[in-house]
Formats: structure tokens, C-alpha cells, sequence
């Protein structure tokens, strides 16, 4: 009897040792979900800006043959707006609810609220506080931590932002390089 181990303690230890996964997977899909919401909802902010606003940078020094080194430059895209837009933007995270893919247990987040009005399918979306609250955390941690990346790649218009910052630069997403790309 020495070397027997119960059947129910064998599954009780198989359980235990699944769970930290079971978690990990939870985290990374909150934080891909967050990053990609933070980066659609940026890129949206961006759009409504009038592309012919400007920002007046440089240094506003008088050089020695009295000239000023000041360019304009679009506001949309200058940092000022995308600092700007990074200390609001995670607000916007209670318009996501979380859907649950069935075949893979993976959970998305998307937007429960359209930017324009027009009605949205949102069968099989929770949408709590909860969900919210969480989402919201993930994204002032993620805006937070990779503001100096975030406007690096905002400030040039660049292609599939979403993916070469969530999957590529951050690892928040690098299990989701096959999620489709969306359009707000």
C-alpha cells in the first residue's frame, strides 16, 4: 500500500497542473484583446482629426541669424495628440464586450457600441462590468508601459499597426498572428 496513490489524487494533481495555463491563457488573451482595442481605438481617434490641422514643433529657440527652427507638422499623428489620446483612450474599453470562441475556449473583446450608430450583432458577447473593468486595466497597463512604441508606430501612417505591435514588437499576441484584421 505504500506506493498507491488514490485515482481521485492522481486527477485532483492532473487538474492543479492545468490550471496555471488555464490562467496564463486567460491573461494573454485579456492583454492581446486589450492591445488590439487600445490600437483600433487610437487609429479611429487619429481618423476624425481634419488632416489639414497642424502642430507648430521644434525648438522655439532663435538661432544665432535670428530664424526659429519650427516645422509644422499634421496634428493627427504628432505626439502631443497621441500622448494626448493615450491618457483617455482606455475609457472607451467599457464599449467591449468579450466573446468566447466555442472551438478554441480563446476570448476576444470587441466593441459593443459602434462608433457611427449602426446596429451590432452581438450574439454570444458578455458584457459586464467586469469584463470592463478588467479590459480597462489591461489597456492603461499596456499604454503605460509601451507608450514610446505606441507612438512610434501611430505617428507614421503604417500598415497593420495591430499586428506589428501586439504580435511582433510586444508577444501580447503571439498566439493571434491568424486573427483577421477588422475595420472599425
Amino acid at each position: 500500500m505504500r506506493g498507491w496513490i488514490p485515482p481521485a489524487l492522481c486527477l485532483a494533481a492532473a487538474v492543479a497542473s492545468l490550471l496555471p495555463a488555464a490562467g496564463a491563457r486567460k491573461s494573454q488573451d485579456l492583454h492581446c484583446g486589450a492591445c488590439r482595442a487600445l490600437v483600433d481605438e487610437l487609429e479611429w481617434e487619429i481618423a476624425q482629426v481634419d488632416p489639414k490641422k497642424t502642430i507648430q514643433m521644434g525648438s522655439f529657440r532663435i538661432n544665432p541669424d535670428g530664424s526659429q527652427s519650427v516645422v509644422e507638422v499634421p496634428y493627427a499623428r504628432s505626439e502631443a495628440h497621441l500622448t494626448e489620446l493615450l491618457e483617455r483612450v482606455c475609457e472607451k474599453m467599457n464599449e467591449y464586450g468579450e466573446k468566447v470562441d466555442p472551438s478554441t475556449h480563446r476570448k476576444t473583446y470587441v466593441r459593443v457600441i459602434s462608433h457611427d450608430g449602426t446596429k451590432m450583432d452581438l450574439s454570444g458577447v458578455k458584457i459586464d462590468g467586469d469584463v470592463a473593468s478588467s479590459l480597462k486595466f489591461a489597456c492603461e497597463s499596456i499604454a503605460e508601459e509601451y507608450e514610446d512604441e505606441l507612438i512610434e508606430f501611430l505617428s507614421h501612417e503604417a500598415e497593420n499597426v495591430k499586428d506589428r505591435l501586439c504580435s511582433k514588437r510586444t508577444d501580447l499576441c503571439d498566439h493571434a498572428l491568424h486573427i483577421p484584421h477588422d475595420e472599425l
